[in-house]
């Protein structure tokens, strides 16, 4: 987490995708377990400019990781992200 937020502040671009096409949002939902470390990871990227609507190359949105993964208190920060 510590390392997440000194990329943020550092200005690294937060939407950029890896060779898989995740982006550091969509893997902190769908490769991590939901705990509060990711939660707050989570919500580090959304305070540095990390798009919640942005999906994977298979179309997925991270709000449907978290839901797939039964991950609510991501659920909720994605949601809350999104505007609604």
């Amino acid at each position: 987490m510590e390392v997440v937020n000194e990329l943020v502040k550092a200005g690294v671009p937060v939407n950029a995708t890896n060779n898989l096409g995740l982006t550091a949002l969509i893997e902190a939902v769908a490769l991590g377990d939901g705990s509060d470390k990711y939660e707050k990871t989570v919500q580090l990227l959304l305070d540095g400019g990390a798009d919640p609507n942005l999906p994977d190359r298979g179309g997925i949105t991270p709000m449907r990781h978290a839901r797939q993964r039964g991950f609510h208190g991501i659920g909720a920060l994605l949601f809350k992200a999104r505007g609604h």
